[in-house]
């Protein structure tokens, strides 16, 4: 028989498991949630460094997606990154404010970034607008944090083959084309607003790799994986887009009861980046992550 105050015996457990209970019952909203493993790791930590195995190197995407596991270790990484929540990395929602001149519409937290991939915070002004833009070779994953986020996937078709809607190859530039420019064909393959509530959205080197975001009703906030990350040194430069015979992201979709389907056909013309987008770096707040 375990001695009395033993926490062997039945009132050791006992008292530890009221205690616990007790504890859970008065945490504090505010508090920080620790996610942690048995090695006591936060959840960003496990996040990077399954996205080192799920990404181990910089080399050709079609190569990696052929690789044994490959799928398996996206699928944990896309659970991990599913669970993260913005105060798992200290950040509390922005307030609303308005436009204030030198200010940039979005912010940039840096978490870590090695020549697989980056992992970093978006942190997005009411209304702010990260254009049209490509990833060209890259996979990617974004997790919102808090907000609202709305965002629209598209393909560029290949000029003479792929999978796309092989009618638009045949006519003309829509009107209002600038004269000498030259539009491409593409797919809008989807567009839906995205919660802390909603799944990663996931791009590939050949799926949802064109894609423009929207904070739509106030600041917005996201987790974003980029592997490997942007590098015009080796052909991985961002390019930006405008997208034809459609209206603006954050118009009005419905024109006298009609709506789109999707997917859609589109035309894609390449642009300069805007000169009102633009970002600047902030200190990242949580737990560190060693690599």
């Amino acid at each position: 028989m375990a001695a009395a105050g033993d926490p062997k015996g039945w009132t050791g457990w006992g008292f530890s498991k009221w205690k616990a209970g007790w504890r859970r019952l008065w945490r504090s909203e505010e508090e920080p949630s620790k996610p942690q493993d048995d090695d006591g790791a936060p959840l960003i930590q496990r996040l990077a460094l399954q996205a080192s195995l799920t990404f181990p190197g910089p080399g050709d995407p079609g190569d990696l997606e052929a690789t044994s596991g490959f799928r398996e270790n996206l699928g944990r990484l896309q659970s991990l990154l599913g669970q993260v929540r913005a105060r798992d990395l200290r950040l509390a929602p922005r307030r609303a404010s308005g436009r204030a001149p030198g200010r940039p519409p979005f912010t940039y937290m840096r978490i870590c970034e090695t020549p697989a991939f980056s992992l970093g915070v978006f942190l997005l002004r009411a209304g702010a607008r990260i254009p049209l833009h490509d990833h060209p070779g890259m996979h990617g994953l974004l997790r919102v944090l808090y907000g609202t986020v709305r965002i629209r996937c598209l393909d560029r078709l290949e000029p003479g083959g792929g999978p796309g809607p092989g009618a638009l190859r045949q006519q003309a530039p829509p009107p209002g084309t600038p004269e000498g420019a030259t539009p491409r064909p593409g797919v809008l393959r989807s567009e839906a607003e995205y919660t802390e509530a909603s799944a990663p959205c996931v791009l590939s080197p050949s799926q949802d790799n064109l894609h423009q975001i929207l904070a739509v009703r106030g600041p917005a906030a996201f987790l974003d994986i980029l592997a490997p990350p942007y590098d015009p040194t080796l052909g991985r430069e961002c390019h930006y887009y405008q997208m034809l015979e459609r209206l603006p992201l954050g118009a009005e979709e419905a024109q006298g009861g009609a709506t789109w389907d999707l997917p859609r056909a589109v035309w894609l013309l390449e642009t300069p980046e805007a000169d009102d987008f633009w970002g600047e770096e902030e200190p990242y707040p949580g737990p560190k992550v060693l690599l």
